[in-house]
């Protein structure tokens, strides 16, 4: 047996995460509300591996002079 939709979670997350009319909700394709919620993989937190990568890639710099060295 395939499992249904999860209606109620979604009609939270359409009208109140979203703020969605309930005409609005309704109107949109599971694909439409999919796109709007957005991909829950992407919104994962930075952990200390992500953030460590991203500091070695973008170091802060102490250097305030513009480039070429002028003041």
């Amino acid at each position: 047996m395939r499992a249904g939709l999860d209606w109620p979670a979604l009609m939270r997350a359409g009208m109140q995460g979203l703020r969605l009319t309930p005409d609005a909700f309704w109107a949109l394709t599971p694909a439409e509300l999919q796109v709007m919620l957005g991909d829950p993989a992407a919104s994962a937190p930075l952990l200390s591996k992500g953030l460590d990568a991203l500091m070695a890639a973008w170091p802060d710099s102490t250097d305030t002079t513009p480039e070429g060295g002028q003041t």
